[in-house]
């Protein structure tokens, strides 16, 4: 099953009220989790599911314990989720009462579906939006933690769990993962959960760095250490004094540094180019590769004394393709950050048909690719919500045809149509050309076929198999010729008695019109 746009808990004593709300939110595209009075919803919001809801939609009267006392307990718990209160009963007074208890929305039964769907969306996506600024000022200021990390995936839990106790220690980590997975984000929760919180986060891409200039830029150098050295550089190590030190890349680091760095971990000291005597650091180092350093250390380009100092707390983080369940909710975070930033707010959402491409992608850029995919979708969307056709890239490299241009005119018939695109599998739909015509592109699912085009994956999302393809493309040249068979095998390729076997291999007999056709 494909993961929908976010998770909300329908909070209600009615049952009937209960299953309303349901049914309408889940038509909105979202999963919904179901609460019968405040008490269980409570319950739900400070257990393990909490982190997996997205927003709130309460009833304010309710038995055991109503909608205001869970929320004013939800806010004293430090649960800053949305929530929309409603009641049968609109006065000025419990509308103030409900927003001074921390709702962000109020709405009075029976709620009409339009307004509901419009306020989830707002809150959506202020909601995401809010968080990515949080995020991005805790970044930046050294205080990210990993409560700020997004993620919905087990495998990613136990990376922030070896990241929290690695945190409390100055033992050295190294991080590994394919390019893109968020090793540089892991490193700063790290400080910024240890008690270097607020210190001096240093950075160094030792792969971008000239290998002349390696040694100069990470220990320093005095004044006149060599041509060219025109002042004193304080490197690195020292910039980094009472923080942490994060070597991204650190295999590429030439050999002759390599033993300085060993040092460097040993006495705690480090020696400026042309320095009369050691200089005493106090940093905390994090290391990271998108390489395995063991395969360099088997062939000779990194010293094995140096990978057994920084190997000592090792975390390696999943690649994307490896937590899709992750997906929907970077996107959303993507999507808000960049409406905002582009002006296009009434980019509300990623419809479930864009998401199920998106999972079905393996992304081998990771989260860094998905960031800038969902950047340029927003860039090119028109609409009030991200589809497959804002995604051109993604759908071209899991050879998924994208709906057509809306069709002009009477419905196409192949004597009347155009030929198709290089790589396109042409033919048309199995109904009626008039049902599949009138379906809205946008409203496709994400594996139903576009008209004039078979589908390339079936319902989970996966490649359909050739015998289903082949079935279908009889189904269709069957319809499309009027049962007429010895069209049929000559627009096929195939010889009459071929296509009688196939005919009965898949139960098709009774579409051929064989008596009219010898």
């Amino acid at each position: 099953m494909v993961a929908a746009s976010g998770r909300i808990l329908v909070v209600d004593d009615d049952p009937i009220q209960r299953r309303l709300l349901q049914e309408a939110i889940t038509r909105f595209g979202y999963r919904v989790k179901l609460a019968e009075n405040g008490a269980e919803a409570l319950k739900i919001m400070t257990g393990a599911e909490g982190a997996d809801i997205d927003l709130v939609v309460m009833d304010m009267v309710m038995p055991e314990l109503d909608g205001l006392g869970a929320l004013r307990q939800m806010r004293t718990q430090k649960i800053a989720v949305p929530v929309i209160m409603q009641t049968a009963h609109g006065g000025i007074d419990t509308v103030v009462n409900a927003m001074n208890a921390g709702a962000q929305d109020f709405v009075v039964k029976p709620v009409s579906a339009e307004r509901l769907e419009v306020s989830i969306r707002n809150l959506m996506k202020v909601s995401a939006l809010e968080s990515e600024i949080t995020r991005l000022h805790k970044r930046a200021s050294g205080t990210l933690t990993f409560n700020e990390i997004i993620t919905r995936s087990a495998a990613m839990e136990r990376v922030l769990r070896l990241g929290q106790r690695a945190a409390s220690s100055n033992i050295p980590i190294l991080i590994e993962g394919e390019s893109g997975v968020g090793k540089e984000l892991i490193a700063r929760a790290i400080q910024g959960t240890s008690d270097r919180k607020s210190r001096p986060f240093i950075t160094v891409n030792c792969g971008a760095i000239p290998d002349n200039l390696v040694e100069s830029i990470l220990f320093g150098h005095e004044k006149g250490a060599f041509t060219g050295a025109v002042d004193k550089h304080v490197g690195k190590f020292q910039e980094a004094h009472g923080g942490t030190l994060f070597l991204d890349e650190v295999g590429e680091l030439p050999m002759e540094v390599q033993v300085k760095l060993l040092r460097a971990l040993q006495e705690g000291e480090i020696d400026p180019i042309g320095a009369r005597r050691p200089v005493k650091v106090d940093f905390r180092l994090i290391s990271a590769t998108n390489r395995r350093l063991l395969d360099l250390v088997k062939e000779g380009g990194f010293r094995e004394d140096l990978y057994y100092r920084l190997n000592v707390f090792p975390i390696w983080i999943p690649p994307l393709r490896d937590r899709i369940e992750d997906i929907p909710a970077l996107a959303r975070h993507f999507l808000a950050r960049f409406a905002a930033e582009e002006g296009k707010p009434q980019v509300r959402g990623i419809s479930p048909e864009a998401l199920a491409l998106l999972q079905a992608y393996n992304w081998p850029g990771n989260i860094r690719q998905l960031e800038n995919t969902i950047f340029r979708a927003v860039v090119l969307c028109d609409g009030d919500q991200l589809v497959p056709e804002d995604f051109p890239q993604v759908a071209a490299a899991l050879d998924h045809p994208l709906p057509v241009p809306e069709l002009k005119g009477p419905p196409v018939n192949a004597a009347a149509s155009t030929t198709p695109a290089a790589g396109a599998v042409a033919t048309f739909s199995t109904g009626s050309p008039q049902t599949a015509q009138s379906a809205p592109p946008h409203h496709q699912s994400a594996t139903s076929a576009p008209y004039g085009f078979l589908r390339s994956l079936d319902d989970e999302g996966h490649l359909r198999s050739l015998t289903a393809v082949e079935e279908e493309m009889i189904r269709t040249a069957i319809n499309h010729y009027g049962g007429r068979m010895t069209e049929v095998a000559k627009r096929l390729g195939i010889g009459r008695s071929t296509l009688y076997r196939k005919l009965k291999d898949y139960g098709l007999e009774d579409g051929a019109d064989q008596s009219g056709d010898m």
